[in-house]
């Protein structure tokens, strides 16, 4: 069976068709914050389509406009297709990436860039499980809480290493094709957003007048 893969939450652009974990075909581009130009059209120079019975999609966290895109571009084309829909976690599929990549890394940390200064961050272990939730923590208090021999992977980790030049890491970006290596019971996500921290707008107080009426 089929699945298409769509993966927006960072300024990676990404789809993959993949079935028995195997790639079919697949598109990658950094496109920054231009998801919304891009996907429709990636999907569509994928093989019929890219029309899949199934369809995996990243929640996030990252990008606030990305996932957003993603996951609304994957409800749209659930529902034409008649397809069924899933979501996965971007930090666990760097993860897979990164374990995949290496050998004999046991455990390691994830490092995306968030908002507002903060990054994502979260541990994991070999075979692929989280060893803690996700945060969202000021670089410096992310540096801070986890050991310095640990690997860091992730596009967030420029923030560590510019306060520790020694720390041990590598820059990625998660990649559509890369859903192959997840296990099963990391793509059975709800299809909503992960956004990883309370939204900036709050509504607006109520006013109450002498008489004690709201306005």
């Amino acid at each position: 069976m089929r699945t298409l893969v769509i993966e927006t939450a960072t300024a990676a652009c990404s789809v993959a068709l993949i079935a028995q974990q195997r790639v079919i075909a697949r598109r990658h581009e950094v496109v920054g914050r231009g998801h919304a130009e891009r996907l429709i059209a990636m999907i569509a120079e994928l093989p019929d389509g890219g029309r899949a019975p199934c369809i995996l999609v990243d929640c996030g966290p990252g990008s606030f406009t990305g996932i957003r895109v993603g996951i609304a571009a994957a409800r749209g084309l659930a529902l034409g297709w008649g397809a069924s829909l899933h979501g996965y976690s971007s930090l666990a599929l760097i993860a897979a990436a990164a374990f995949d990549s290496i050998t004999g890394c046991s455990d390691l940390a994830v490092v995306l860039e968030g908002g507002h200064g903060e990054v994502f961050m979260q541990g994991f272990a070999a075979p692929l499980r989280a060893t803690a939730p996700f945060t969202s923590l000021r670089p410096e208090a992310a540096l801070a809480a986890v050991p310095a021999d640990l690997p860091l992977f992730g596009n967030g980790v420029r923030f560590m290493t510019a306060l520790d030049a020694s720390r041990m890491s590598t820059d990625m970006l998660p990649d559509a094709a890369h859903a192959t290596l997840l296990p099963s019971q990391f793509a059975t996500l709800s299809p909503v957003p992960i956004y990883g921290r309370a939204p900036d707008a709050k509504p607006a107080a109520r006013k109450v007048d002498l008489a004690g009426r709201s306005t």
